[in-house]
């Protein structure tokens, strides 16, 4: 099936892709996440975004938010272990010729996560990058365990909310002036967070050190995110007899971020750029899907 339209639909974010014969014709976005409605219907919202576009004539997937409790409609999480390619079959209808994605659920008295819109870029991964543990950083980083066809298990870790908390709602970022890029304080907290896993206590640190002029304060921003993600990383304890790279699906300037933080700690890693990931997700799904 080479016509159709995908929509990846987040909690601030809204993206959607034209396809006609395995092309993309045209992309587009918005900041209409399923909390960012501003009073809109999620059937106005989908209008604007598609508009011109042929919505009754194609397939259309939706994937993320939308199938949240908050979104259009609550689309099942499916519990792991999960075949990814069984997601085509275990779609959720939205409508004529439109479906949502599930998400993935673990429930276990050691670990309970769920995640929606991921599982479709797992899936692309799957094709283009496999791997025995795949990383999806963001505001809430995702920690997968997969076997084969199989996502058996995962983490969230709040690595980019707890940045933006920090930052905007706690004494670490009062006064702060504008921030700026600083590739050497980004570094510094790098190694501060991979090589000291006691965060809580480094954390209050990050304001001391502004304070007492050993960090800039237009720095504080980098330096910050180096402490947290290095923490991520050192405390997931990647095993050493993985049987090959982690895959680490990200925007290019994120996925920077966290290459250099794996080559501290001299893990292989192969990058999948996040877009292409999800979108051969859903020509999967597209492909598999029986009308």
């Amino acid at each position: 099936m080479s016509h159709y339209i995908a929509l990846d639909w987040g909690s601030t974010n809204l993206r959607a892709w034209y396809y006609r014969d395995g092309e993309c014709l045209e992309s587009r976005q918005s900041e209409s996440g399923v909390t960012r409605l501003n009073g809109r219907s999620h059937q106005q919202v989908f209008d604007e975004i598609t508009q011109h576009w042929p919505v009754d004539a194609v397939p259309v997937v939706m994937a993320g938010m939308v199938g949240s409790n908050a979104g259009w409609l609550p689309a099942p999480y499916l519990s792991c272990p999960q075949a990814l390619d069984t997601l085509a079959a275990q779609l959720t209808v939205a409508g004529e010729k439109r479906w949502i994605v599930p998400g993935l659920s673990v429930s276990r008295r050691d670990n309970h996560n769920v995640m929606r819109g991921e599982e479709t870029q797992l899936l692309g991964a799957q094709t283009l990058a496999p791997a025995e543990l795949i990383v999806m950083p963001g505001t809430h980083s995702k920690w997968v365990q997969c076997e084969g066809r199989y996502v058996t298990d995962f983490r969230t870790l709040m690595t980019g909310e707890l940045h933006h908390l920090l930052l905007n709602h706690a004494l670490i970022g009062a006064g702060l002036p504008p921030q700026q890029p600083d590739a050497a304080a980004f570094q510094r907290g790098l190694e501060t967070g991979i090589n000291d896993l006691s965060l809580l206590a480094r954390l209050f640190e990050v304001r001391a050190q502004h304070l007492l002029g050993a960090l800039a304060p237009e720095s504080v921003s980098d330096f910050l995110s180096g402490l947290l993600i290095g923490h991520e990383v050192a405390s997931q304890q990647v095993s050493p007899t993985l049987s090959g790279p982690v895959t680490l699906i990200a925007s290019e300037s994120l996925a920077r971020r966290y290459q250099a933080a794996f080559a501290l700690l001299d893990i292989p890693l192969q990058w999948l750029e996040g877009d292409r990931a999800f979108q051969h997700g859903i020509r999967r799904i597209i492909d598999d899907l029986t009308l």
